[in-house]
């Protein structure tokens, strides 16, 4: 057998973040989720295990998973939560093209006087997000290119960290994690040395805001 009934256990729950939580926070039942997860463990194990056994391996795990997050706290992280709202969002096909057209898009969008902007360029996709007064310029920008899809009436949450809070493991994780607890959809999510942007749909803004919050007050 090439793992124990323990490493099974630990293996399944490692892959659902929402079973973690539960477990972290006391609203989950052993013996239910031992229920649950017998069929995958014993496929995992190659032979039998009990409810028993299970249950024990989680009670274990659930202990250190609480353990390992009480640890992993530093102490408070100072911090201030700001929001941007009329946010648009497009995101086109990557293309040679557009680079030449980046310093129109900088003529017309200006971060000091309050103008959101954020690029983001992958392998295959970019993705700008600008403040709505700015879409025309950024229609302007994209116009002839592949677009996959666009957003309007967004909202950008930023937390603006008081210290390298990229030396502070987990927290962009523990962050994702409560917003899809919350289950807020996160469209984009934008990162500096210590600044963390969450782009949501205006209707999951108030919440997200409350999440991040009490994750922030709560958790760190």
């Amino acid at each position: 057998m090439g793992q124990s009934i323990a490493s099974c256990v630990k293996n399944i729950i490692d892959r659902s973040p929402f079973i973690s939580e539960m477990l972290i926070q006391d609203v989950i039942s052993f013996s239910n989720l031992a229920k649950f997860i017998q069929p995958r463990v014993q496929q995992m194990y190659a032979g039998t295990a009990s409810i028993s056994a299970i249950v024990m391996a989680i009670r274990r795990y659930a202990e250190e998973l609480k353990t390992r997050q009480s640890s992993g706290r530093s102490g408070k992280i100072d911090y201030e939560i700001l929001m941007k709202t009329n946010i648009y969002d497009v995101n086109f096909r990557r293309s040679d093209a557009f680079i030449p057209k980046l310093q129109k898009l900088y003529e017309k969008v200006h971060p000091g006087e309050g103008d959101f902007i954020n690029l983001t360029i992958g392998s295959h996709e970019i993705t700008l997000a600008v403040s709505e007064n700015c879409r025309e310029a950024a229609d302007e920008v994209t116009k002839g290119l592949e677009v996959v899809h666009t957003y309007t009436d967004l909202v950008a949450l930023t937390i603006v960290f008081h210290g390298d809070f990229l030396q502070t493991p987990g927290v962009t994780y523990l962050a994702v994690r409560k917003l899809a607890w919350e289950n807020i959809n996160i469209i984009e999510i934008v990162s500096t040395m210590n600044v963390l942007t969450f782009i949501v749909a205006r209707e999951d803004s108030t919440r997200a805001y409350q999440a991040l919050e009490a994750f922030l007050d709560e958790e760190l």
